[in-house]
C-alpha cells in the first residue's frame, strides 16, 4: 500500500510546481497578446451596470460612459461622459491574468483560462449627437479602485489640518479598450510640445504601463515604459502632449517571502521622449488604478507593496494545514505498522502526532505573502520630483 502521507505531499508539490509554471506562462502571454501603437487611443468606460464578462453572449449590448477624456496628442478627441456602446462579437478562451487576490492553494485549483468577450466595433456619441465608429480591442473588464499613498502624520499637525486620507477610492465597473482610429492628427509619441517648457516639481501626469510588472518577477534595475494618456497643462499652457513616452526602472523589488511576508516594488521614472528627443526626469508613483480585489497599497515614499494577509487568506492556509496534518498522521501510522509487525494504532499515535505537527508547522512557516501585480495598461498617476525641461528646450529640431 502507498502511504497516504507520501502521496499527499507528492501531489501537493506537483500541484505547486504546475501552478508556478502556469503563472509564468500566463504572465508572458498577457504581456505579448497586444501591443499599443502610437496611433491608438486609450479609452476607459464606466459601465451602466456591473458586468460579468463570462456571462455575455454574442450579440449582447454593453453600454457606458467615458470615465475620462480621450486625447490625441494635444487635442481632445472625446470628452468625459460621452456615451459608448459595444456589441459582443463572440467569446473566446484566454489565459487568466496573474493576480494577488488569493494564496496559491486557491489559484492551483482555479481554471487557467476564462471566457472573455471579443469586441470589434464601438460607437462613441459625441456632444453634438453624432455617432463615431471605432475599431477596438478589449483590455480588461473589472471593478476598479484608485490607490493613493497613505498620508504621513506630522506629530505637530492637528487632525483638522490633515487632508482626508483615502488610500482606496472605488471607481465602479470599468472596461478598458484600445481603439484604432484615423481621427488622430498627431503621431502619438512623436508629438512635441509647441515650445520649450519647464516642468516644475509636483506636476502630476497620467500614464499607462506598456508591459507587465510584479514584485515576484521584476528585479532591481529592470527597465519599463509608460505612455502619457492625457496632456499635462499649466495655466492653459500645454507642457506635454498625450503620447509622450516615459521610461523608468525598478529601484527595489522584494518577492513575497516566507512567514506570509508580502512583496514590494519601488519604481522610478528616469526619461521622457518627445519629437525633440529625450530628456532626463525624476518622477515617482503617486497613485494607481487597480482591480478592486487587489490588496496592493502604496506607502508615503511611493513603494507599492502587498497588504497583510487577511482573515480569509489565513483561514484557507489553516484549513490546508489541518488537512496535511491529518494525512501525515494517518500515513505515518500506516508506514510504522507496515515496518514493525507488532506496532498498533495506540503505540504509533504519539509518533504520528509529532510527525504531523512538524509537517503542518513547516507548511505554515513556508507560506508566502501577497504579490504586487501590475498588468500591462495599468493606469498610474506620477508626480515630478525635480524640475524637468522638455527636449525642445535643448535646441533640438521640432516638427512643424
Amino acid at each position: 500500500m502507498i502511504p497516504h502521507a507520501g502521496l499527499s505531499l507528492a501531489v501537493l508539490v506537483f500541484v505547486s510546481v504546475c501552478f508556478a509554471q502556469g503563472s509564468t506562462s500566463s504572465a508572458e502571454k498577457t504581456g505579448s497578446e497586444q501591443s499599443v501603437r502610437a496611433s491608438d487611443l486609450y479609452l476607459k468606460v464606466r459601465l451602466d451596470s456591473p458586468l460579468k464578462a463570462s456571462k455575455l453572449k454574442p450579440g449582447d449590448q454593453v453600454s457606458g460612459k467615458l470615465f475620462q477624456d480621450v486625447y490625441s496628442g494635444d487635442r481632445e478627441v472625446f470628452p468625459v461622459s460621452s456615451g459608448v456602446s459595444l456589441t459582443v462579437d463572440r467569446l473566446e478562451r484566454r489565459r487568466r491574468a496573474q493576480n494577488d487576490h488569493w494564496p496559491w492553494v486557491i489559484k492551483a485549483f482555479t481554471p487557467r483560462h476564462e471566457r472573455y468577450p471579443v469586441f470589434h466595433l464601438a460607437s462613441v456619441t459625441s456632444p453634438d449627437g453624432s455617432h463615431i465608429p471605432l475599431e477596438v480591442s478589449l483590455v480588461s473588464v473589472s471593478e476598479e479602485v484608485e490607490v493613493e499613498p497613505k498620508t504621513k502624520k506630522s506629530p505637530n499637525a492637528s487632525t483638522a489640518e490633515l487632508p482626508p486620507n483615502r488610500p482606496r477610492r472605488g471607481l465602479g465597473s470599468l472596461i478598458t479598450l484600445i481603439a484604432s482610429t484615423q481621427v488622430r492628427t498627431n503621431g502619438g509619441v512623436t508629438a512635441a510640445a509647441p515650445e520649450s517648457t519647464m516642468i516644475s516639481p509636483g506636476t502630476e501626469a497620467k500614464v499607462i504601463l506598456l508591459g507587465d510588472l510584479s514584485s515576484s518577477k521584476s528585479h532591481a534595475n529592470d527597465s519599463f515604459q509608460a505612455r502619457l494618456v492625457e496632456p499635462v497643462f499649466r495655466d492653459s499652457k500645454m507642457l506635454l502632449p498625450e503620447g509622450t513616452l516615459f521610461e523608468g526602472k525598478v529601484l527595489k523589488s522584494q518577492a513575497p517571502r516566507t512567514l506570509s511576508r508580502s512583496g514590494s516594488i519601488l519604481l522610478a521614472f528616469t526619461n521622457m521622449t518627445l519629437a525633440g528627443g529625450t530628456a532626463p526626469i525624476a518622477a515617482s508613483i503617486a497613485g494607481a488604478q487597480i482591480n478592486q480585489r487587489s490588496h496592493t497599497v502604496i506607502d508615503p515614499e511611493g513603494r507599492m507593496r502587498g497588504d497583510r494577509p487577511g482573515k480569509a487568506w489565513m483561514l484557507i492556509n489553516l484549513g490546508v494545514t489541518a488537512g496535511i496534518a491529518k494525512e501525515v498522521d494517518d500515513g505515518t501510522q500506516l508506514v510504522i505498522e507496515a515496518i514493525v509487525s507488532t506496532a498498533t494504532d495506540a503505540s504509533t499515535a504519539g509518533t504520528a502526532r509529532i510527525v504531523s505537527a512538524c509537517a503542518s508547522t513547516i507548511f505554515m512557516l513556508t507560506r508566502h505573502g501577497r504579490d504586487v501585480v501590475l498588468p500591462k495598461y495599468t493606469q498610474m498617476k506620477i508626480v515630478f520630483d525635480r524640475p524637468a525641461v522638455s527636449p525642445n528646450a535643448n535646441g533640438l529640431p521640432q516638427e512643424p
